[in-house]
């Protein structure tokens, strides 16, 4: 790429990155004012009691109750979701959707969300009536369970939805990523190509699974931009997380965080759900509450979590570099991603501490630099 247009893109993906950071934080504000207007203005309690009167089956009322409160939150805030996740990727040319392939993404990702909420939300409510003293360690439990599971049948059952994917068929590369994943002692099912360019123009390659169901996935915009070097020192990073024990220390933390989260709610919602005139944490109309605690706690320890999968991102590197030797790949790679996906390379210490989960990239190319 000539110098200029690489200068050009390092400029516009400082704006497309700033843009992204603003809208992240808008549609926090968005959740967090959505929630508190609803519970203080009484119209959760106003809905729950008009539920109550229609319908004759009192298990459908948490399911209709969060149908009609998730549609209303959609709605309101479709002008804000389509103007960041469709209008901004594709004045950037990082898109290729068109809007009725979009608003299907949008309709399919709005059911899953839905059914995911009214199992975890049926089932906190369900354990909070029925053990008043310990539920947060029982839902904690079941809402970890629950996360293992989904992880589980993503790659069957939810990733199809969105996105078709077929082996791949440059055997040459295939048989390479099977020696490396042997090497590193990974087992996998296959080598998988996605259709990742139907919806945008960004790269990115993942090992996704559990066990024997454990399958790398290529994105079909790494086709003809990448070599073979440069794809196999990317896999030897997403087995070197496998190989290092990191999926199961993300799911310790990330455990971690959901019995503090609930142990935290269960210690102060009787003060908290006063100041919202709800008489108990299973009372449906404190759901809003719920969503003010999640979203805070969220916000809280994000950053910490931020923290620990730097760190583990960065041992990821420095594995997949001993592992293949390929250095100049790996730099070479980072560059081409930066520029394809129009990353921030190198962000303040403020931003990298709220919003990176992975070191930026002029510090993974530094680090192999060394190498």
């Amino acid at each position: 790429m000539p110098v200029q247009d690489t200068h050009q893109s390092l400029r516009q993906a400082k704006v497309y990155s700033r843009l992204k950071y603003c809208l992240i934080i808008v549609d926090t504000a968005y959740l967090l004012a959505a929630a508190f207007i609803f519970q203080k203005s009484g119209l959760s309690k106003i809905l729950v009691d008009v539920l109550v009167s229609r319908l004759w089956w009192p298990y459908a009322l948490l399911p209709a109750y969060l149908f009609i409160v998730y549609l209303a939150y959609i709605v309101l805030g479709m002008p804000l979701h389509f103007y960041g996740s469709f209008i901004v990727e594709h004045a950037f040319g990082l898109s290729s959707q068109t809007v009725s392939n979009w608003l299907k993404d949008q309709l399919k990702s709005a059911a899953v969300s839905y059914i995911v909420l009214t199992v975890l939300f049926g089932a906190f409510y369900g354990i909070t009536a029925a053990s008043p003293r310990a539920w947060w360690l029982i839902v904690s439990v079941f809402w970890i369970f629950f996360s293992l599971v989904l992880a589980k049948i993503a790659p069957t059952l939810i990733i199809p939805l969105f996105f078709k994917y077929k082996p791949v068929s440059d055997n040459l590369l295939k048989e390479r990523i099977k020696a490396l994943a042997s090497k590193m002692g990974v087992k996998i099912l296959d080598v998988f190509e996605i259709d990742l360019s139907t919806k945008t123009l960004k790269a990115n390659a993942a090992l996704v699974g559990w066990g024997a169901g454990r399958r790398v996935l290529l994105a079909d915009t790494l086709n003809n931009k990448y070599s073979h070097d440069e794809v196999e020192v990317i896999l030897a990073h997403e087995f070197a997380h496998y190989k290092l024990g990191h999926l199961l220390k993300l799911i310790a933390v990330h455990s971690l965080g959901t019995l503090v989260s609930f142990f935290l709610i269960f210690k102060t919602c009787v003060a908290v759900m006063g100041f919202f005139k709800v008489p108990c944490v299973a009372d449906i109309a404190g759901f809003p509450v719920i969503v003010l605690y999640m979203t805070a706690l969220g916000i809280l320890l994000q950053p910490l979590a931020h923290g620990i999968s730097r760190k583990f991102e960065k041992d990821a590197d420095i594995a997949a570099l001993k592992a293949t030797g390929f250095a100049g790949p790996f730099i070479s790679m980072m560059e081409k991603l930066s520029l394809q996906n129009l990353t921030d390379r190198a962000p303040g210490p403020v931003i990298k501490f709220l919003f990176f989960d992975h070191p930026p990239i002029e510090e993974r190319i530094a680090l192999a630099s060394r190498f």
